[in-house]
């Protein structure tokens, strides 16, 4: 039994194919169009999905597409009603797109793939469900799905039991907690969609002076976790923008240009709305325990990608245990949509692992490259290669990370989801006090205030971390061990905003957010077992079982797919090394290249 999950159309664009209930293949289309957060109809993540498989399109039973574009029309409609005429701009600007394709999706999908057979439709916070229940390791869990908004749903609360799953509470738009903080995002001068992560980033940098203001005129938040937004401080319903003026003067002054300096106040709104979510999150984990009296809670939806929230959530909450979709955001309701046509229409039983792990499998299900592959790709660049055997690869990349090189890791199958895990990654030093900045400015191109995560040894996670558990997606933030802080003294105490980014903070300063934060990711031999010996060998020659990890990409690209991916990136950055399976690159030893400058000012700009 074959089927094709597929999202589209809003962002992040992904495919997922799932063969007799096992994921066998998932990936975002924008890492083989190399357009980040592309939209579009996944044509390449399908094809991909269907190779990995060794399947045809005629082979495909089902596709299952991840909401009810209908009932999403319908909203929009009635959205346009109730602000007409104010919304005619927003309405007019949206409806090239829904005329074209998104009230066509049957025909769209089967013009796209070839495919004669039936297209299902799920509804998208029941794909949200799925994603998030289906694969996690538990026979029960309460469900929380937290987004934007779907159809009209924007956050709810489920429970799964075997392969059934119930939505028994909801909050429909326009109340939304994803939409107060992308109001946020835009505010602070961010992009919606993609600039959250960077508020959660600059939130330790504030004081939550605003905190109060928020709940007092712009969430009214009960007790059970459910709220509702005052709509007069917003303008996503009726215009392009998602504030208006009274937002602004609420908020002493006009929102901040993107190219403008971040000031204090940006700061202190990042800290205010971190903290207002947070504090929904708790009420919302509460409350569903109460509800279902479980000891597990699964998560999804965009706002499951808040790390800072996942962690109170996990040590503040009264769930025993949380799993957390790594593709939380759009691109895994297709991984969820799939799942919900094989347990759920066709009442399939679920089959766990005896083990106790989940059946994500560790998200590593995107595309991968032989040593021939990689070889012919990077044949056109010139590139000059040695190649390593056995373990003395791993042994390279420890040294030169001791010596404070920075490495491009290529290895094995490509991550599903935001998340680079050691497939697709850049590592460092976490021990060096200059390597945040190093990797910030002339790595990743990007803010100088966003921290970086470590990857540990999952045995010695707890030496490090206030964590003892299973954290592989990146998707648990935790306070570092008092024991490895640095006591700053009464001047550092009193510093501001990103002054504070230059105090050494620990021992491994390089993943040490500046309130002695650290975003987790536990790497487990079984797991993960390349990126595994990689941590490995670097705490045999140094001791420290933990390297820095942040994504194989720079500012405004999607993390690299292939092997030339790899070597462009490498190429046009100041990494060092760059590891594809057993063949190391140094740079020193490559052809010249001429597009570096381009590549630094079109990022300097964005």
């Amino acid at each position: 039994m074959n089927i094709l999950g597929l999202s589209a159309f809003y962002h992040d664009s992904a495919a997922c194919l799932v063969q007799n209930g096992k994921i066998v293949a998932a990936a975002q289309e924008e890492r083989f169009t190399r357009k980040k957060h592309d939209p579009n109809f996944p044509a390449q993540a399908s094809a991909y999905c269907l190779r990995e498989g060794g399947i045809t399109v005629d082979q495909l039973d089902y596709v299952v597409f991840y909401d009810k574009p209908l009932l999403k029309f319908e909203r929009l409609l009635q959205t346009y009603l109730h602000t007409a005429p104010s919304g005619f701009t927003s309405y007019a600007k949206a409806m090239p797109l829904w005329l074209k394709h998104k009230l066509w999706i049957p025909d769209t999908i089967k013009n796209e793939l070839g495919y004669k057979g039936e297209v299902l439709f799920t509804e998208h916070h029941q794909s949200h469900a799925a994603s998030a229940f289906y694969p996690s390791p538990f026979e029960a869990a309460a469900i929380l799905t937290i987004d934007g908004v779907g159809e009209w749903t924007t956050n709810s609360m489920g429970v799964g039991r075997g392969s059934s799953l119930e939505i028994f509470k909801e909050i429909k738009f326009p109340h939304s907690l994803g939409l107060l903080y992308s109001a946020m995002t835009y505010f602070t001068g961010f992009k919606v969609n993609s600039g959250e992560y960077k508020v959660m980033g600059l939130a330790p940098y504030g004081e939550p002076k605003y905190s109060s203001r928020i709940f007092d005129n712009l969430i009214d938040l009960k007790e059970d976790g459910s709220y509702h937004l005052n709509l007069e401080y917003f303008d996503f319903m009726a215009g392009l923008t998602m504030t208006n003026d009274k937002f602004a003067k609420l908020f002493d002054g006009p929102r901040r240009k993107p190219e403008e300096l971040l000031t204090q106040r940006e700061m202190d709104l990042a800290r205010s709305i971190q903290e207002v979510v947070e504090e929904v999150m708790l009420r919302q984990a509460r409350a569903i325990h109460r509800e279902t009296g479980l000891e597990n809670l699964c998560m999804a939806g965009g706002v499951a990608l808040n790390c800072v929230g996942n962690g109170r959530v996990l040590r503040e909450g009264p769930f025993k245990n949380i799993w957390i979709q790594p593709a939380a955001g759009d691109a895994g309701g297709a991984l969820g949509a799939a799942l919900c046509c094989w347990h759920g229409l066709l009442g399939k039983p679920r089959r766990l692992e005896n083990n106790g792990r989940d059946l994500q499998r560790a998200s590593l299900l995107g595309p991968e490259f032989s040593n021939e592959e990689a070889l012919q790709q990077l044949a056109q660049f010139g590139a000059v290669y040695r190649r390593m055997e056995g373990d003395q690869v791993f042994k390279e990349i420890a040294r030169n990370l001791s010596a404070e090189k920075v490495i491009g890791l290529f290895q094995g199958r490509m991550e599903f989801g935001p998340r680079a895990l050691g497939s697709r990654s850049i590592i460092g030093d976490p021990r060096s006090p200059t390597m945040q900045s190093k990797m910030n400015l002339k790595i990743k191109y990007r803010e100088s205030f966003r921290p970086f995560a470590p990857a540990v040894l999952r045995e010695k996670v707890s030496e490090y971390f206030e964590l003892d558990c299973d954290s592989p997606y990146m998707l648990l933030v935790a306070p570092v061990k008092s024991e490895r802080r640095i006591p700053m003294s009464e001047e550092q105490k009193n510093l501001f905003g990103i002054a504070k980014l230059n105090v050494p903070k620990s021992d491994v300063p390089a993943i040490t957010h500046v309130d002695y934060s650290a975003r987790i990711q536990t790497v487990d031999s079984n797991e993960s077992p390349i990126f595994y010996k990689v941590i490995k060998e670097f705490y045999d020659q140094t001791g420290c079982p933990v390297v820095v990890n942040t994504s194989f990409n720079v500012r405004g690209e999607p993390i690299v797919c292939t092997p030339a991916d790899a070597y462009k990136c490498f190429m046009r950055t100041e990494i060092d090394l760059l590891v594809i399976n057993d063949l190391v690159l140094y740079k020193e030893e490559q052809p010249k290249w001429n597009e570096k400058e381009v590549w630094q000012e079109k990022f300097e700009l964005d």
